[in-house]
């Protein structure tokens, strides 16, 4: 149950980031739903890879590296579905941080509700 609502409310997060940032456009709830997944795939499969191949660079900047990630997490799965778009890596830096900011509020939120 936690992880359904889990994935629907980063998709409405999706949702929310092209609303506020017009860089990031989302057809609809559906293609926002696919984003969401394949996010989360590429976050938990592609992301922990890319961490480790950049260590000395994050470590030589103290971690903001991991931004350029994220967004990079983010652009790669723009450019494989169809349903969103993203202009460019600037925008899938803003888009990805925004994301972020509302995945950490989704996140405090489910575990007040599931402890």
């Amino acid at each position: 149950m936690k992880l359904l609502l889990q994935w629907f409310l980063y998709a409405a997060a999706l949702l929310l980031v092209a609303a506020i940032y017009p860089g990031v456009q989302i057809s609809g709830f559906g293609s926002a739903l696919i984003a969401a997944l394949v996010i989360g795939l590429l976050n938990a499969v592609v992301r922990p890879v890319l961490v480790v191949l950049t260590l000395p660079v994050t470590l030589l900047t103290l971690g903001l590296f991991l931004f350029v990630v994220n967004a990079l997490m983010f652009w790669a799965a723009a450019s494989v579905l169809q349903g969103i778009q993203v202009n460019g890596f600037g925008a899938a830096f803003l888009g990805s941080l925004i994301y972020s900011a509302l995945g950490l509020i989704i996140d405090s939120a489910l575990r007040r509700l599931f402890p």
